[in-house]
């Protein structure tokens, strides 16, 4: 037998210089300085006296910066502190970074305050990336659903199930039978950044009102004010976002002049199936695709008037899909009986400017893009939580929204084509995990990416874009 194709013979040796690797994420760190990022982070950690010994005289090590780095390397792919070394390591490109227990001795120090101190030091950061986007791009791009744009921003909320296999304080069994939290997450669908989220036990309730309209005013309060005010915000969410007094809250944003509507799914109870049965063949009308198109086997029909709505707010509309079930789907008694699959939904926008009955379907069902979100955010820091301590998890799972948002930023204002869209995972290997050559001319520092790699223009690009960035003020 002949071998073909057969690999070149290496002889591999350790005395190579000036080689570094992960130099894309470099490209995250500045942008967290562009954003202003690092200083607010600092800012909001300095409240606390305790922390003045992460920095003693002489060391360097901002609490901030070590903030900052700590989501830069969750966004490279990160999944425990002591990842850190991911950064400490490349030292020509990073600079100092802090050790693995001075970060454990940081995010031990933040208490509920500085929480909240850093969460108001994103949603500044996050005005400021709003502004460059205004500046140097066509401004927060639309969400999409049914081949049109939606108006405005909509936030998606979602719960997730993070699996411990050790003891942590607050973990408690799930209702998957599985052990550990069951964190409430809300991110904005026009970029994919992560607006807020809440850290909660593993038994904590599906359905909780009081826990969704935590999430939803954390995640308003990321909104810059002239988007929160002045733009019109879709909130949607699966049946476990139906509870009325939520709904209620919703509605009352109106009198503090946020415009607000939601779409949430509803619970097929025996009002809505006798509803559903009820409805003529006639008042069915074709789904639509993601892009526009038909959608083949489906169809949708408002059952508002024949289904008691007493409870929940004034204007609520109540809409049902049926869809032939793909293979393997899960089908309750009632769908088996009719051969049908059923999904109903709530929303409070008007018959009058609210676009046909098909369209307002398709705009909930792509509510499903957030599974997407929270998958892509297991990969980038929440789906492992580091400590037996609730509060260093609290603080954990902050810093993972901003390793998020800062991809998303990335995304929105430094790249093109496919990339803009991309996940995580390929623009770690095209992009963040890149190697290559430190060099020294001229009292400059290069940083040279192999001419042989195919995004080569992709990086450079992207780091000069990020130098014309307009710079915030200081």
């Amino acid at each position: 037998m002949h071998t073909t194709g057969s690999r070149p013979r290496l002889v591999v040796s350790a005395d190579g210089r000036g080689v570094v690797s992960h130099a894309g994420s470099r490209l995250l760190a500045d942008f967290a300085d562009a954003t202003g990022l690092a200083g607010t982070f600092t800012d909001a950690l300095r409240r606390l006296r305790r922390l003045r010994r992460l920095r003693p005289r002489g060391t360097g090590y901002d609490p901030g910066r070590i903030a900052v780095d700590l989501a830069v390397m969750l966004a490279d792919g990160g999944e425990a502190i002591a990842d850190l070394a991911l950064l400490r390591d490349q030292h020509e490109v990073f600079g100092p970074v802090a050790s693995t227990p001075t970060a454990w001795r940081l995010l031990a120090d933040i208490d509920t305050s500085t929480l909240a101190a850093l969460r108001a030091a994103r949603a500044a950061a996050r005005e400021t990336a709003w502004l460059q986007v205004a500046e140097s791009r066509d401004g927060i791009p639309a969400s999409r659903a049914g081949g049109r744009d939606v108006p405005g921003l909509v936030l998606d909320i979602d719960a997730t199930l993070v699996t411990c296999h050790s003891d942590k304080e607050h973990a408690a069994p799930t209702y998957k039978r599985g052990f550990g939290f069951h964190p409430l997450l809300c991110f904005l669908d026009n970029t994919g950044e992560g607006l807020a989220g809440l850290l909660r036990a593993g038994n904590a309730g599906a359905n909780t009102a009081d826990d969704h309209i935590t999430v939803l005013e954390a995640a308003l309060a990321q909104i810059p004010h002239a988007h929160r005010h002045g733009t019109d915000l879709l909130i949607r969410a699966d049946s476990a976002g139906s509870a009325k007094a939520f709904l209620h809250h919703i509605r009352t944003l109106r009198s503090r002049g946020i415009r607000a509507r939601f779409s949430v799914g509803h619970a097929i109870t025996e009002p809505v199936r006798r509803a559903i049965q009820a409805l003529p063949d006639q008042v069915w009308h074709p789904a639509l695709e993601q892009d526009g198109s038909l959608r083949d086997g489906a169809q949708t029909a408002e059952l508002t008037g024949m289904v008691d709505l007493t409870g929940y707010p004034d204007g609520t509309r109540i809409i049902v899909r049926r869809e032939r079930p793909h293979p393997g789907a899960q089908l309750s008694l009632f769908d088996l009986d009719e051969g049908m699959r059923h999904q109903v939904f709530l929303t409070d926008t008007p018959i009058a400017g609210g676009g046909p009955l098909q369209h307002l379907e398709v705009r909930h069902r792509a509510h499903a893009r957030v599974e997407d979100r929270i998958r892509c955010g297991k990969t980038t820091g929440f789906g492992r939580f580091p400590s037996r301590r609730f509060a260093v998890n609290a603080a954990w799972l902050e810093l993972s929204l901003t390793a998020i948002d800062l991809l998303a930023w990335t995304r929105a204002l430094l790249l093109d084509g496919e990339l803009a869209d991309a996940e995580p995972k390929k623009l770690r290997y095209r992009l963040l995990q890149t190697t290559a050559r430190i060099t020294r001319s001229g009292r400059r520092l290069y940083l040279r990416i192999a001419e042989t790699w195919p995004w080569r223009h992709v990086l450079t690009t992207a780091f000069a874009r990020l130098a014309a960035l307009p710079q915030p003020a200081t």
